[in-house]
């Protein structure tokens, strides 16, 4: 399968240098800076004699190279600065993802496409509205990293291995996620049992807040490590059609009582792309909780349109 990642920044070229020595197929990394991809490319091959890899990769600025891919990986755009909100990035990043998007179209139509680019709600929205795609085909990576920073975050106050955390996280990528302790589980155990209420509290504000915390601490860029790892396992999980489950910002036409609207839920990965979306048994107080962070993206929404309109 050829996968190609467009956006040769530090989120993207670390994405098609996993997907690549995970052996998914051929990778391609496209940027319209003449010269990053190739360059980026050129050094990912020169280390697979000492890694002992036979993979695939390549770069290009010539978006047309992404003909005939069957996923596509969209991390193109601006990164955040200190203080700025996801949000913020839509005017900048909207033109930039609506123009990718249509030549994903133009030259991808059947690819499966992932989206990364930020704020990721509201630009997966806009790549599905825009270039027209399926429902099924087009969705993004948001909260497959977020629910990796609640896990590591319980297994680092809990002492326990990462690998023993089942986390349940929906709603916006961002500072608009909902984690639910309720349905997160440490072999079977819901983590409301296994933690005081005030503890909980503050494990849920620093995972909403961790992707805030890194740009603060970088002081200038994002996180690109976890996102890279997250991107990585959602190709993996498509390109090897392993119908699992993961967590994805998806397009809604009802479930969850919402319509119309992009937004974090777990849904049953495969080849095609979107196979289900899973909807949770959410009690009331979750419901009310997801509502109000959903409403946050109604502003954003409205921009998004201007740009689909």
């Amino acid at each position: 399968m050829k996968i190609s990642v467009i956006g040769a920044g530090n989120v993207g070229a670390l994405s098609a240098m996993r997907i690549a020595q995970e052996g998914a197929g051929e990778v391609l990394l496209v940027d319209i800076a003449k010269g990053l991809a190739c360059a980026k490319s050129l050094d990912m091959e020169d280390a697979r004699g000492i890694l002992k890899l036979d993979y695939s990769i390549h770069g290009t600025h010539d978006i047309a190279g992404i003909k005939d891919s069957g996923i596509v990986v969209v991390t193109a755009g601006f990164a955040r600065k200190p203080g700025m909100t996801r949000e913020e990035l839509l005017n900048k990043n909207g033109a930039i993802v609506k123009e990718v998007v249509l030549n994903i179209k133009k030259f991808s139509p059947l690819a499966v496409v992932i989206i990364v680019t930020n704020p990721l709600d509201l630009m997966t929205y806009l790549a599905f509205k825009a270039a027209g795609f399926k429902p099924n085909k087009v969705f993004g990576m948001g909260l497959t990293l977020d629910s990796s920073r609640f896990s590591n975050l319980i297994s680092k106050e809990l002492n326990i291995p990462v690998t023993d955390i089942e986390p349940c996280v929906i709603g916006i990528h961002g500072e608009g996620m909902l984690p639910i302790p309720r349905l997160t589980r440490i072999k079977g155990v819901s983590l409301e049992k296994l933690m005081d209420e005030k503890k909980i509290a503050e494990l849920v504000n620093k995972t909403i807040s961790r992707g805030a915390e890194i740009v603060a601490l970088l002081g200038s860029g994002n996180a690109y490590f976890a996102p890279s790892a997250a991107v990585t396992e959602v190709v993996r999980v498509v390109a090897g059609d392993q119908k699992r489950v993961l967590g994805v910002s998806a397009y809604l036409s009802g479930e969850y009582g919402l319509k119309d609207i992009c937004m974090g839920v777990p849904c049953r990965l495969g080849k095609s792309g979107i196979e289900q979306v899973i909807e949770l048994e959410l009690n009331a107080q979750e419901k009310e909780a997801l509502l109000n962070c959903t409403q946050s993206l109604s502003k954003g929404l409205a921009q998004v349109k201007s740009f689909t309109g």
